[in-house]
């Protein structure tokens, strides 16, 4: 009888507690709507609440790599969903992102189920959330102005620094000013920015 790849990881022995195993269950936890709580995590994983932290920084750290994680697969595909070239390209590609995120359930819950902290974490230096996210965006100003179909206002960092602000004041409206979110509106922004 054949054995399969199933039944010899049933058989091994299980892997002791890690930080990936930590981050896999944290965003899990994200990705259902379910708070992220530091004590619990360590009790699921076995281990004290100091090697936890040690591993993973503090909760907003954790919460920033859980954050990235399924921000930077939602920023590629915003990217493939997009049509056009330059400017155009870019505003469309931050639309569509916009767009995802303010209708994504589990980020909503999170965001204004914890506000002060999301928007320190999302908008702010505190942890690298940001700068990943800026650091994309000027991967993708740099491809269409290597292309020439694109000519920034601004240095290639300032520009997509400046995007992500933009971006930012609309799909976290309804916290910053009371407004509703709105992705057309970051379209709009970016394109007349890129014009």
């Amino acid at each position: 009888m054949r054995e399969t790849p199933l039944a010899r990881q049933l058989a091994e022995t299980p892997r002791p507690p890690s930080p990936l195993m930590a981050f896999k269950i944290a965003r899990q936890l994200f990705v259902e709507g379910r708070r992220i709580e530091m004590q619990e995590l360590a009790a699921t994983l076995g281990v004290s609440r100091a090697t936890l932290f040690r591993w993973v920084g503090g909760r907003d750290e954790l919460l920033s790599e859980v954050v990235w994680s399924v921000t930077k697969p939602t920023f590629q595909k915003a990217q493939r969903k997009s049509s056009g070239h330059g400017g155009a390209f870019v505003a469309a590609t931050m639309g569509h992102f916009s767009q995802a995120v303010i209708d994504s359930e589990f980020f909503g819950k999170w965001v204004h189920s914890e506000p002060e902290r999301a928007l320190r974490i999302l908008t702010t230096n505190s942890t690298t959330f940001q700068s990943r996210l800026t650091a994309e965006l000027e991967e993708l100003l740099d491809r269409e102005v290597n292309a020439g179909r694109l000519a920034l206002p601004l240095s290639l960092h300032d520009s997509a620094y400046l995007i992500v602000r933009i971006s930012e004041t609309f799909i976290y409206a309804d916290m910053i000013t009371g407004e509703t979110p709105d992705s057309s509106k970051v379209a709009q922004a970016v394109n007349a920015l890129l014009r």
